[in-house]
């Protein structure tokens, strides 16, 4: 009787046991009531799905209003613990949309998620257009706020930012030559959010994935690529009437763009900020970011692969790769374990401040193809304090051109016009490379060994030659 008994409780309860409810939709309007949905399964079906300004114009997308005053948001994801595969499908945004909506004060993100353990996964969202379609103010492909969600599998291409084409040469923020409305692709905010295996095929002025309020983020397998200009080919627009023909090439530097150096047509690969807000259960939160977790990611041609200078608590960086970047990486403190860089746009690893210190960094020093064009001439440049530096070999014949600096000057495009001799202290190094090694003046109490030639001008270094 009681087995009966059991069983029959079984039977009533199991419906109530499935946890999601799975859904196939056919269109994007079909898919937008489900967005703040609890427990759903979503499937979009697998097409081409294409966003115009007269969609926008027309009202087509109900999620598309001002979020909190802040952001114009197409998709907004505002429920908990549902899945949207989006596997076969690509969203093409015609980049026209970047200044379609009447708030002209507001961003304008493609996608956002508020909700906590959500999984998006498998959509390619590609901005369709010129990459000089830039927005009315700022844009970003995908915003990730709540807790515990997952984007899984997307490739997104970014276009579409003004200006585009010279970096960074002609302003960032505030201080401007030239006034810049940026596109970035990808912003990780929130609680224990995670980016896994993403594709961002980066071609706009703006970050390719950052990280701001974000606590606990992970970035895993992602592929980020960028596109490079040397600023002797910026030269060649003197007389055309271009963006930076107009201003005589008065980077923002406070003289004119120099020649000899490769720059980076978007920002940073991977970067973190001390600072942001994010959503969480309805809650807005103002901090930094803290404990970063970034592995097996591969970044090429950006203006660093990965910068976690300004994070806080655990920072840890494994199996990463920076190809043709302005600057492999830079982390302050923190582990860089078993990662890859060349030196062929800038160095491969660098640090920012000489109260930096506690970084154990094992990188891999790799060969590139054609010429360098590193205008740093730095291989490497470490300062501050307390670090433990292991730089692997695969090239056969560095270029001697390129330095190891321990301590000195960081002579990066933007810093030329200072007088600055960082100092590097209680340093381990071993180099098995064949890069030259210079130990600044202002260096003193380092040790270690190198392949490479070594120059010594600080106090009590010993660095001994394999």
């Amino acid at each position: 009787m009681l087995n009966k008994y059991f069983l029959l409780i079984i039977l009533l309860i199991a419906p109530c046991l499935k946890s999601q409810a799975q859904i196939v939709v056919n269109s994007l309007s079909e898919l937008m009531p489900y967005l703040d949905d609890n427990n759903v399964e979503v499937t979009l079906k697998p097409g081409t799905y294409t966003i115009t300004a007269k969609d926008i114009h027309e009202g087509d997308f109900s999620s598309a209003t001002v979020v909190k005053n802040r952001a114009n948001v197409l998709f907004l994801f505002s429920g908990n613990n549902s899945v949207y595969d989006f596997t076969g499908v690509t969203v093409n945004v015609k980049t026209e949309v970047l200044s379609a909506f009447p708030s002209k004060n507001s961003e304008f993100y493609e996608i956002q998620v508020i909700g906590n353990k959500n999984i998006l996964k498998n959509l390619t969202i590609v901005d369709d257009g010129s990459v000089h379609d830039a927005p009315t103010r700022r844009a970003t492909n995908i915003v990730m706020d709540g807790s515990e969600n997952r984007i899984e599998g997307f490739h997104i291409t970014t276009r579409g930012s003004y200006p585009y084409g010279y970096g960074d040469a002609f302003g960032k923020g505030g201080k401007s030559v030239i006034n810049h409305r940026k596109h970035s692709s990808f912003l990780v905010r929130g609680y224990k959010n995670h980016a896994k295996n993403d594709t961002i095929i980066h071609r706009s002025y703006g970050h390719a994935l950052f990280m701001q309020a974000a606590d606990w983020p992970v970035i895993e397998g992602c592929y980020i690529e960028g596109a490079m200009r040397s600023t002797d080919d910026m030269w060649t627009e003197k007389g055309t009437g271009s963006d930076a023909d107009k201003v005589d090439f008065e980077a923002v530097y406070s003289y004119k763009l120099p020649k000899g150096y490769m720059m980076c047509l978007g920002e940073e690969g991977i970067r973190a900020y001390n600072g942001g807000e994010t959503i969480i259960d309805g809650k807005e939160y103002r901090r930094g970011t803290s404990n970063p977790t970034i592995i097996n990611c591969t970044i090429k041609n950006m203006r660093a692969g990965v910068t976690l200078t300004h994070a806080t608590g655990k920072k840890y960086v494994e199996g990463t790769t920076a190809i043709g970047c302005e600057r492999g990486f830079c982390i302050g403190t923190g582990d860089i374990v078993d990662c890859y860089a060349d030196t062929q746009h800038g160095p491969a690893l660098g640090v920012d401040y000489p109260s930096d210190q506690g970084m154990h960094a094992e990188i891999t020093l790799l060969p590139y193809e054609g010429a360098s064009y590193n205008g740093s001439k730095h291989a490497a440049i470490i300062i501050g304090s307390n670090h433990k530096i292991t730089l692997r070999n695969k090239v056969q014949n560095a270029d001697q051109d390129l330095k190891i600096n321990i301590g000195g000057d960081n002579r990066t495009i933007g810093l030329l016009n200072r007088d600055e001799n960082y100092s590097a202290s209680n340093i381990v190094i071993d180099n098995f490379t064949n890069y030259p090694m210079v130990l600044d003046d202002n260096s003193q109490n380092c040790k270690g060994t190198s392949v490479g030639k070594v120059t010594d001008e600080g106090t009590n270094n010993h660095i001994i030659l394999k």
